[in-house]
């Protein structure tokens, strides 16, 4: 190392240790104490609602209306327009026929097909989504209260409606 790089190592480090130094040292000044002013709760409580009763009063009778824009920002030289009251009109109501109602689709899907080997041969078990949920059924149960499973094939099920009356078919898509 030459001379002046240890100058200027030195001059630096000085001069960062002075700034140390007098960051560190606190002056010798007296420090007076404040005042503690005695107040009960309910003083303090009192001062709250008078202070929150003052807000809402301010709040309930505003000073300012609401600001409307004195013009148009985005049209160029228009002035003001008067406002049109809008037209009422009626149309009349169409009649409506009378048409029986028309039965609600079922919200089931056949989503799968499982199948066991028992003891009378082959048993089958149907996998359907609907409603949120999924149901495992075979013949004879029920899906839901209202459909009940008639039989089940390779790719299809019949369920009969019990408030209908009617079959629906639902096939493996």
């Amino acid at each position: 190392m030459n001379a002046k790089r240890v100058v200027t190592f030195g001059a630096a480090g000085a001069v960062l240790a002075a700034m140390l130094a007098g960051a560190a040292t606190t002056g010798r000044r007296s420090v007076e104490p404040v005042p503690r002013i005695n107040t009960s709760a309910v003083e303090l409580r009192g001062a709250e609602l008078a202070a929150e009763i003052a807000r809402l009063r301010e709040r309930l009778r505003p000073t300012d209306g609401p600001r409307r824009p004195a013009r148009n920002l985005f049209q160029f030289g228009a002035g003001r327009v008067a406002r049109e009251e809008p037209i009422a009109v009626t149309l009349p109501s169409p009649a409506i026929a009378d048409l029986p109602p028309r039965p609600a689709a079922a919200p089931l899907k056949l989503v799968g097909m499982a199948q066991d080997a028992g003891a009378d041969g082959t048993v089958r078990t149907a996998i359907i989504s609907g409603l949120g949920d999924l149901f495992l059924v075979k013949e004879g149960e029920s899906v839901t209260p209202r459909f009940r499973v008639v039989t089940i094939s390779d790719g299809a099920v019949e369920l009969v409606d019990l408030e209908a009356g009617t079959t629906l078919r639902l096939a493996l898509n």
